[in-house]
């Protein structure tokens, strides 16, 4: 069932406006895109819409400095909220046409997408379209039913058709590696008050009216402590209980998988997002919920090694666990409105 906090998308859309201008539907298939998920929940994106085209840009007033200096997570958030809008104007019989752009004269400009038609949606587009409002990542430890052999392939099936690789961490040996590398990435990264500094400016009290950030019941926290959560990850180094959960959760998890790309530019990072998106979607289709485990990614030392976990070429972009969920999250995340981030 879809979250109460997802409710005014839901019914915003309900009539999309099929007779409508190019801008207004261009508008009305945003309010899906915003849903793509973003590190911290920091929603970097802003679009421009100009008549039957919009512009996708990175809203780099959004970045992680501290975790992400390249802004490498950040474009990969602004390639989910791209997929997801290429799906929702396909779910309406919109075809769209997209470039992506390098242009150093602009360097937040990523994409531009305009219509280009009409589509006769597939039953995929269909399935995943729907599972946009349902999707949503999680904290929480899976139940023990696995993966199915079929739908490991279909979901590396999904990201090379987004030009990505996903490559499932099967045997024990990996797995634990992984795990070992998930555990170290926490300790080198909570050291640091400087990273805490910053997880702790995106971590928002359950009470909190923001429509951006980590609300404290996203991470299991009850409403005391995630009101003080943000003073405590400030002063404290909690790198050991840190790492000893998230490392829990990685072994115990059905499945563990590493998104890649054969480059490490803007253009791969987008990639990886489109991929990403299309990733979590047809995992959603099927009931299957997954998080990240990005610490060996986002410490740079350690992004060597979880190559190598891999046996292939290129670079690792998101580690992923996914399984089942014994019960259904009772509260998404919030966003922000389409308004603010639609620009003149």
């Amino acid at each position: 069932m879809a979250d109460i906090l997802l409710q005014p998308y839901i019914e915003a859309i309900a009539e999309f406006p099929l007779t409508g201008t190019p801008a207004e539907q261009l508008r009305a298939a945003l309010k899906y895109a915003v849903l793509a998920p973003s590190s911290h929940n920091t929603q970097p994106w802003l679009f421009r819409v100009s008549g039957n085209e919009v512009a996708l840009y990175a809203d780099r007033s959004r970045g992680l400095p501290v975790v992400d200096p390249d802004d490498r997570e950040l474009v990969i958030s602004c390639g989910a909220a791209l997929f997801q809008l290429r799906i929702a104007l396909r779910h309406f019989s919109c075809a769209e046409t997209v470039d992506l752009v390098t242009d150093p004269a602009d360097p937040d400009l990523l994409a531009r997408v305009r219509l280009s038609g009409s589509h006769e949606p597939t039953d995929e587009e269909h399935a995943l379209f729907a599972a946009i409002p349902r999707r949503g990542t999680t904290r929480l430890p899976f139940g023990d039913r696995t993966l199915s052999a079929d739908l490991v392939t279909a979901l590396a099936a999904a990201a090379a058709q987004e030009g990505a690789s996903l490559r499932f961490l099967k045997s024990p040996r990996l797995r634990n590696r992984a795990a070992d590398l998930v555990a170290q990435g926490d300790r080198l990264q909570m050291i640091d008050p400087h990273f805490r500094r910053e997880l702790a400016a995106w971590l928002r009290p359950n009470r909190s009216r923001r429509d951006d950030g980590m609300p404290g019941f996203a991470l299991g926290f009850g409403d005391i402590m995630s009101a003080v959560g943000p003073l405590v990850v400030r002063t404290f180094d909690l790198g050991e209980g840190r790492a000893a959960r998230n490392r829990e959760l990685a072994l115990c998890s059905p499945a563990l998988a590493v998104l890649g790309t054969a480059g490490d530019g803007p253009a791969d990072w987008l990639a990886a997002g489109q991929a990403l998106a299309r990733v979590l979607l047809r995992a959603e289709v099927e009931g299957v919920t997954a998080s990240f485990l990005n610490q060996p990614i986002e410490v740079p030392e350690l992004r060597a090694p979880l190559q190598a976990l891999t046996d292939a070429r290129g670079y690792p972009q998101m580690l992923l666990r996914l399984g089942y969920l014994s019960a259904t999250a009772s509260r998404a995340t919030p966003r922000r409105p389409v308004e603010d981030v639609v620009i003149d």
